[in-house]
């Protein structure tokens, strides 16, 4: 099954943020790595703005439990990145995030992320919390996409 390449209006909330020198690699786009390093801000900063308070202090922290992009053209420096983001699913205690990539004017994504966390208790990594705290559904269930 090829996905046709995401455009702006498939995402809810908006962030720019700036590349930088140390985020381009030798072959003069960004590295892989600074794609994740970005997907997984933008979530956080929505939750951390959403909810109001240190995302780190609730009773029920989103850990990754699977993160993946998938690449349409290059970003490079020293242009500024629009990072879209839509919420697929809200399960019982896990959200899928999909964040899309854009640089330049353009309507096409250069890039696709796909974000999954899982909440777990705070003091209890390894024991999975059912349902999520509801600020957390309360914050991320308007980045749903009919």
């Amino acid at each position: 099954m090829t996905r046709s390449i995401p455009t702006r209006a498939d995402y809810v909330r908006w962030e720019r943020v700036t590349t930088r020198w140390a985020d381009i690699d030798v072959y003069g786009h960004m590295n892989n790595a600074r794609y994740f390093e970005l997907i997984d801000t933008v979530v956080n900063n929505h939750l951390a703005e959403a909810i109001g308070v240190d995302i780190r202090e609730l009773p029920a922290i989103g850990v990754v439990a699977e993160v993946s992009c998938r690449y349409f053209a290059e970003v490079g420096y020293p242009e500024p990145v629009d990072l879209g983001v839509v919420v697929d699913k809200v399960g019982t205690s896990s959200v899928v995030y999909r964040v899309g990539l854009f640089q330049g004017e353009g309507e096409e994504a250069a890039a696709e992320g796909r974000f999954v966390h899982v909440y777990v208790d705070n003091t209890d990594p390894a024991r999975p919390v059912t349902p999520m705290p509801d600020v957390v559904r309360a914050a991320v269930e308007p980045l749903l996409r009919g």
